[in-house]
Formats: C-alpha cells, structure tokens, sequence
C-alpha cells in the first residue's frame, strides 16, 4: 500500500502564502469595483458581465501591499493597459539604473550646424 509523502513545510507555507495573497486580492478588488466605474482608466473601454474579469487593479505605486481604505492608490485597468503600464515600470526602471562598472557616456560635442550661418553668407 503506497502512501502520499507528507507535504514539507516549505510547500505549507508556499501554499499558505498564496493562499492568503488570493484573499487579500480578491478583498481589494472587490473594493475597487463598487468604489469606480467599471472603465479601464487608460484606454476608456467598459466592463460588464463575464468580461468584468478583464478588469484588474493596479497600484499606482506598484506596492501590493499598500492597499487604504480610499483606494487612493488604486486604479482599475485592463488587462493589455495593466500589461502595459508594468511593462514601461520595468522599463523605466532597467533603464534608470547605472550598471556597475558601465563607462560614462560623454555628452556629444558634435556641433551639425554650428557653420550654416557661414555657408549661408556664402550663398547671398
């Protein structure tokens, strides 16, 4: 009789863990959907019935964490805009951060038209 291995403790507390994430998500969500109407605040297009699953949360802060009781840093978008919206965050913040060891870019020195006036005296 073969008998299911007991579940380590590390899947416990992953499970619970994600169990408990769920929850608090689907506390906040369900706040936000009866705080504002059910419109993507970037692209403008209206949710209802099976499609109001489309419709997500966003942290305006991008702390999951900081969720008041206003929804003030809270924001409903679809699924393409939310995909979006952390995709430019990432992005951004990629793009922002000075790598270690990277060299120093030189401004350009490179004047293009610094002689126009000149060529244009010689043309009258």
């Amino acid at each position: 009789m073969a008998t299911e291995p007991s579940a380590s403790p590390a899947n416990k507390l992953d499970k619970l863990l994600a169990d408990e994430r769920k929850r608090r998500e689907q506390s906040y969500r369900e706040q936000a959907l009866k705080m504002y109407p059910w419109v993507c605040g970037r692209c403008g297009r209206e949710f209802s019935g099976k499609r109001l699953s489309e419709l997500t949360v966003h942290h305006r802060d991008h702390n999951h964490d900081n969720n008041p009781a206003d929804g003030s840093n809270w924001e409903l978008l679809c699924l393409y805009c939310h995909d979006n919206e952390h995709s430019r965050y990432t992005d951004q913040q990629w793009h922002s951060e000075e790598q270690p060891g990277a060299k120093q870019s030189s401004s350009a020195t490179y004047k293009a038209f610094a002689a126009i006036g000149d060529l244009l005296k010689r043309e009258e």
